[in-house]
């Protein structure tokens, strides 16, 4: 199945189990985890990767990667910085991928744009602007992913 847009990118993400979503969004986080330097979002990604996650496991994950969201939030202050905001979506897109799912939620979903939104920050803090190449690479990871 080529995916080609967001619209088929979202239905093929929303056509997959929770556990099957939480392996694709760690997938999505771990292209943009090099523009964060917290140790819990990594933990946190290993974690959700992992099969059989006990949801214990999944809270104190969740707990942790929350804490690195609000501290990453924190530390952009009131002047953009474009890096640290980078640093504070990676976190956002590691807490999609550890949430106690409910129904009709799209864990991947959420981990990809806020993934794309890290990317984005990543490009302006480079001085590239806003174009950037996250979307095209998300759906390359879920061809593979639906592939394998």
């Amino acid at each position: 199945m080529a995916i080609n847009n967001d619209k088929d990118f979202k239905t093929a993400l929303a056509g997959l189990s929770t556990a099957q979503q939480r392996q694709v969004a760690v997938r999505f986080v771990q292209q943009v985890f090099p523009l964060s330097s917290d140790a819990r979002i990594k933990a946190a990604l290993d974690t959700a990767g992992r099969a059989g996650i006990a949801d214990a496991e999944l809270a104190l994950a969740s707990q942790a990667a929350n804490s690195a969201r609000v501290e990453s939030f924190t530390r952009c202050g009131k002047e953009t910085d474009w890096s640290a905001q980078a640093g504070h979506f990676v976190a956002k897109a590691a807490v999609a991928c550890v949430k106690s799912a409910e129904a009709g939620d799209n864990l991947a979903w959420d981990a990809a744009m806020q993934a794309r939104m890290a990317r984005t920050c990543q490009t302006v803090a480079d001085g590239a602007g806003t174009d950037n190449r996250e979307a095209e690479a998300q759906y390359r990871i879920l061809e593979v992913f639906l592939n394998s």
